[in-house]
């Protein structure tokens, strides 16, 4: 059985993420109000495995997953890309005649615009969950609210699906990291057969200092697949920088971080898995 916290409800896209990850394996979710709680659960249980939204195509990076992540006792064990299909979702005896209200996470209701601005009837309505929104209607009855959560919450949650696929842009995929203790990760996932590497470290204000950094990496054969910077608090002008490298020889790999390592402060490795 393996634990996995999540941020939101059963029938989120972190819990369809989890399962699909996990396939085959028995699954008991941690459900958590907040990114934070997911590494309190962490923190408490250490067999306890977490999985988290790092980035989408369409809403850009989780900023404030980065400095979690950054702080936690976590390694990183692996990535999952998850297709985003939202649905717009209600009451078995309602339908498109009755209702008049939508209640989602706001990303979601951004994500749907184009198909609420079609529907100008329907007072959209934030609210702190996709699947959330679905739960909070079935248990209370909420005749006349509609939810846009993803169609495998709204058959947990007892919901009709009026309509299926109503995001603008159907190429919306979210990439979850799956990250876990660190005397834990190993079992989990050996490093000696990663292909992908995060990292995160900061770099003396000088001219040409990240320049000196992606030439080594690419002497290397290191394939640079993201970079994401964030200020450092109460440093001005001065950035932590979040990697993600691919490649192919773990030897090569390693020679890179060595070679990296005297020209950049604070370095860390957030996780070396396998690419998604």
């Amino acid at each position: 059985m393996k634990k996995i916290a999540i941020q939101g409800e059963a029938g989120s896209f972190h819990d369809i993420a989890a399962h699909e990850y996990f396939s085959g394996q028995a699954v008991e979710l941690v459900c958590c109000a907040t990114f934070e709680e997911v590494f309190d659960s962490m923190r408490h249980d250490p067999t306890t495995i977490g999985m988290l939204a790092i980035e989408n195509t369409i809403a850009g990076s989780l900023l404030h997953n980065y400095e979690l992540l950054r702080q936690a006792d976590v390694v990183i064990v692996g990535e999952h890309k998850l297709h985003i299909e939202h649905s717009i979702c209600c009451l078995p005896q309602d339908g498109w005649e009755s209702i008049h209200e939508v209640h989602s996470h706001p990303v979601a209701l951004q994500q749907c615009r184009h198909f609420l601005m079609g529907h100008p009837g329907l007072k959209a309505v934030e609210a702190e969950d996709t699947a959330g929104s679905a739960e909070y209607i079935a248990r209370h009855k909420k005749t006349g609210w509609a939810a846009i959560c993803s169609a495998y919450a709204a058959d947990i949650y007892g919901l009709k699906v009026l309509q299926r696929d109503i995001h603008d842009n159907k190429h919306n995929f979210t990439r979850f990291l799956v990250v876990a203790n660190a005397l834990e990760a190993d079992m989990l996932f050996p490093a000696s057969q990663a292909t992908k590497a995060s990292l995160v470290f900061s770099l003396p204000h000088e001219e040409g200092s990240l320049s000196k950094i992606l030439t080594i990496l690419s002497f290397y054969g290191i394939n640079l697949t993201k970079i994401q910077s964030l200020p450092i608090i109460g440093h001005e002008w001065e950035y932590l920088f979040y990697v993600d490298v691919t490649f192919e020889s773990t030897t090569r790999y390693r020679q890179s971080i060595d070679a990296i390592t005297p020209l950049v402060r604070n370095i860390k490795i957030l996780g070396e898995y396998a690419e998604c």
